[in-house]
């Protein structure tokens, strides 16, 4: 097989399936191409060939999560890793149609030669593999269950008529599917050295049964009869190394989208303070979801905040931190104190400094929520966003 004889095959064929085995042909290896969910949507190998993950993908239809922890952080680039539990190296390379992902190629490299291989040749059998698994896949002809892919569906806000969404649903099973909550779990930091066993899909199975798992935006989501144990997933999360979002309640299964996307903007916002594992409810956070919102309205801004916001920058000061905090504790200055780990005498400083300098009518209780608002405004504006977080340090 060379290029030539698979293009032409691609331009005169419409299956994917065999569209794989030219390509194990072409670069004399076996082949597998994997959606964006990491279903096994086709492979091709010789039969006597023998390599457990390459197996174990196959009879169970999907990667395992560590392998698809991997391939979801490895970006653009081909790569070439060697699994622990294979004598082979892989090649994992992203399928790209009209700019948009659609699934993985992986080739096993059993002869060594794959690194010398023309990237030209790549490109080219990659164009076309992702077209035809784009064709099949808006056909209908992927692997994923009717379940998952309504959940997918639900998730990407693709459901604008509810009405629809629960013929579908019903249709796919999920008629009388009514979880409590929506745990999102990022993979970036996951560790698990056995590649070809599941042990995390098969862990969330064990300790929460029917939750349906599954693979979405390079995370995976599943879903929470009965309320959440903080103290497992804490556990969960020290164990595989996870970061983990548990979302607001859910009211009814439609609103999905909307839980979805605010459990993924925390999940965002805490990815870029912590780099440890968590765990955490949604509903301590709902203030920082908030602000964000409104973040860059500096219209929004009391003047007298405006002015104390911009001697902060100058001087580096921390009369916004401290305003704001002094705000939130009913001005109860024990409080503010141990909150800020600050010297009584130093709040008593700044306090004093912000009524006679800037003119701040921090006694006004007209004025309580607008100065509140206006610092919380400020200290996003100062990249503060820690202090809306609970449990992470503010940094004094």
């Amino acid at each position: 097989m060379d290029l030539q004889t698979f293009l032409e095959h691609f331009m005169n064929m419409d299956d994917l399936a065999l569209l794989v085995r030219d390509a194990a042909a072409l670069f004399e290896c076996p082949a597998m191409v994997v959606d964006m969910a990491f279903h096994t949507a086709a492979w091709h190998c010789p039969a006597d060939f023998e390599d457990v993950p390459f197996r174990q993908s196959i009879d169970r239809g999907s990667l395992s999560y560590e392998t698809g922890s991997f391939l979801a952080g490895s970006g653009h680039v081909p790569q070439f890793v060697t699994l622990e539990d294979s004598p082979y190296r892989r090649r994992f390379s992203l399928l790209i149609t009209g700019g948009v992902p659609v699934g993985y190629l992986i080739l096993v490299d059993v002869r060594d030669r794959l690194e010398r291989e023309d990237a030209r040749v790549f490109s080219a059998v990659e164009s076309a593999l992702a077209k035809q698994l784009m064709l099949e896949s808006s056909r209908g002809g992927t692997v994923q269950s009717a379940e998952e892919a309504v959940l997918q569906r639900l998730l990407d806000g693709s459901f604008t008529d509810e009405a629809l969404f629960e013929v579908q649903a019903e249709s796919a099973g999920l008629k009388y599917m009514a979880p409590r909550r929506m745990a999102l779990v990022n993979l970036e930091l996951y560790r698990n050295t056995n590649w070809s066993e599941n042990a995390l899909r098969s862990t969330i199975l064990d300790y929460f049964p029917m939750s349906r798992p599954l693979v979405h935006d390079g995370g995976v989501v599943f879903f929470l009869n009965s309320d959440p144990d903080m103290g497992l997933f804490r556990s969960l999360s020290r164990q595989f190394s996870l970061r983990v979002v548990i979302s607001a309640p859910i009211g009814r299964l439609f609103a999905l989208p909307q839980i979805y996307s605010a459990a993924r903007a925390l999940m965002e916002a805490l990815l870029s303070r912590v780099s440890r594992p968590f765990a955490v409810l949604s509903e301590p956070y709902g203030a920082l979801l908030m602000l964000r919102q409104l973040s860059g309205r500096s219209e929004l801004m009391l003047p007298c905040v405006r002015a104390l916001s911009e001697r902060d920058k100058a001087d580096d000061t921390l009369y916004c931190l401290t305003l704001y905090t002094y705000l939130a504790c009913h001005h109860s200055l024990q409080e503010t104190c141990e909150r800020l780990y600050t010297h009584r005498n130093t709040v008593l400083y700044r306090v004093r400094r912000m009524k006679e300098d800037f003119d701040i009518p921090i006694d006004d209780p007209d004025l309580h929520l607008g100065l509140l608002l206006s610092c919380a405004l400020a200290l996003l504006e100062q990249g503060r966003e820690d202090v809306f977080m609970p449990g992470v340090s503010s940094g004094q």
